[in-house]
């Protein structure tokens, strides 16, 4: 800024040191009238303008020389009067007015007011420069806060949602998994913390700095909506989910640990019950095509296995027992057995009608051996041909199989059209019911009807009547009073009731018994 006072102490209004109109270069009012002049021409002719600008601009230096400045560019060096204004106390000093006093106090109270204008105006641009760094730090701060409070946002979102999140789990190693999982986030937590309250101070800086300078924001942060109550209200949020969180997982691992207890407590039993069942099978099916002894032997031991199989029933009780749990439980897979209850239970219902079915075939046997007197050698013998082409030892022989049989026995039964016919004779006695199947008893009853004399039946007859006293029927009383019980009561339940006129109540047909262990019909 220029020293106006120290060109007011040289140049006052009045007579000049250095004479009237020294170096002045004209009068005032002799430029007035060129200026005139100059203004009018100004657009006529760059050139002169030039010139005129040029030497108007040397008038005005050689007058403010005098006070110790000058002019480069009239536009803007008279932009602000207070040259303009030193140049007319410059003059009107050396013009000797006679009120010049007057005039260099007022000039100098527009000196000093200006001066003052100035310096408010210094200040207030320092003020505004200084409120606007402070107005750029407080939106830094806010972008700051908007680049850091979304995403922290968002993943509190997330967290609230992941731990509300309802879990369906079968086995104890998902509910584990869901756990481990569970303490990966909670280890987190410390870090996520000090992320909120760095982004919370970062909000707590701009009101620092708004209110420390008097500023008054205009409103919220303009780059998110996400305020400080939000965060903190949806950390507190988090904060009491994580312990339900907690709660909830290790319900369900104790109720995971429960149900895995009671797939190894059943699969255990399982495991030992179903190939028991199995080798039992195994066993009763070889049991009955072996020739291991006589049949009574034979009948024996599986009467053994059928007492083992009734005693071991608790076993299977026990079972059920814990199939019940494990129901109640809603357990719907154990990966510890291949063996489900409905398994089990197929196969032990198979077991009891095996060793049913084998105990009354071997009974039937022997009914048929001493009915027929076919010696134990004879029925190891058949025994032996029904097992040779029981390839598969099912216990029944198919049509190709049984006529291969035949064949080896030497039956007359080859492809051709007289051994096609004499066939398809045989399978209508073994299979009257065309099952496609020929098993060991209808293969007996074959046999022995091929081998034993024709007057057996009667032979038979006439023991039962004997044991009848005589009589034309027999009762099941004296059955029971002559026979050994087992083949008693078979007799009991073959035996048609007898229709003849000397019948009594529970009279028994002994003879169509007989006709028919020798003759088409089934007994």
């Amino acid at each position: 800024m220029v020293d106006y006072h120290a060109a007011n102490q040289s140049y006052q209004y009045g007579p000049s040191s250095a004479g009237n109109g020294a170096g002045g270069g004209g009068s005032m009012g002799d430029y007035m009238a060129q200026e005139d002049d100059w203004d009018r021409d100004l657009l006529l002719d760059p050139a002169w303008e030039k010139q005129q600008r040029k030497t108007f601009t040397a008038w005005c230096n050689s007058h403010l020389r005098k006070a110790g400045t000058q002019i480069e560019n009239i536009d803007e060096d008279f932009r602000d009067g207070l040259k303009l204004m030193l140049l007319l106390e410059v003059i009107s000093g050396e013009l000797d007015y006679y009120d010049s006093h007057n005039v260099n106090t007022r000039c100098q109270k527009i000196c000093d007011q200006w001066d003052a204008l100035g310096s408010l105006t210094h200040s207030r641009r320092e003020a505004l420069e200084k409120t606007e760094k402070q107005l750029e730090t407080i939106d830094q701060l806010h972008l700051e806060y908007a680049k850091r409070a979304a995403p922290f946002n968002n993943w509190m979102e997330s967290a609230m949602e992941d731990l509300q999140d309802m879990f369906i789990v079968h086995t104890i190693e998902e509910i584990e998994g869901l756990i481990s999982a569970h303490d990966q986030f909670k280890s987190t937590l410390p870090d996520a913390d000090r992320e909120r309250e760095a982004i919370l101070a970062i909000h707590k800086e701009a009101q620092r700095i708004a209110e420390s300078n008097h500023i008054k924001l205009s409103g919220s942060n303009p780059y998110t909506t996400v305020t400080p109550q939000i965060i903190n209200s949806k950390w507190e949020k988090v904060q009491q989910l994580v312990p339900k969180r907690d709660h909830a997982l290790l319900e369900e691992q104790s109720k995971q640990q429960s149900n895995e207890h009671l797939r190894r407590q059943f699969s255990s039993q399982a495991n030992v019950v179903g190939p028991w069942i199995q080798n039992k099978m195994e066993e009763i099916g070889r049991i009955s095509i072996e020739m291991n002894g006589t049949l009574e032997d034979q009948l024996s031991h599986l009467k053994q296995y059928e007492r083992s199989i009734v005693d071991y029933k608790p076993n299977l009780d026990l079972l059920e027992q814990q199939h019940q749990l494990i129901q109640e439980a809603l357990i719907f897979d154990n990966k510890h057995t291949n063996y489900t209850m409905e398994h089990i239970r197929v196969g032990w219902e198979q077991l009891l009608t095996t060793i049913a079915r084998t105990i009354n075939e071997v009974e039937n046997q022997i009914l048929t051996r001493d009915a027929k007197g076919i010696s134990q050698e004879q029925m190891q013998e058949f025994r032996a041909s029904f097992n040779h082409f029981d390839k598969d030892h099912g216990g029944a022989l198919g049509p190709e199989e049984f006529k291969a049989c035949l064949i080896s026995l030497g039956y007359d039964v080859e492809n051709d059209r007289q051994g096609d016919a004499e066939f398809n004779r045989i399978m209508s006695v073994v299979d009257p019911n065309h099952s496609g199947l020929v098993t060991f008893q209808a293969f007996i009853d074959f046999m022995s009807r091929e081998t034993t004399d024709t007057d057996t039946a009667d032979q038979v007859i006439a023991s039962f009547k004997v044991l009848a006293g005589d009589k034309n029927f027999i009762t099941a009383e004296e059955l029971r009073r002559e026979l050994p019980p087992d083949q008693a009561e078979y007799c009991i339940a073959r035996m048609a009731p007898y229709q003849g006129p000397d019948a009594i109540p529970g009279a028994l047909d002994y003879k169509s018994f007989s006709t028919a262990l020798y003759g088409e019909s089934d007994l």
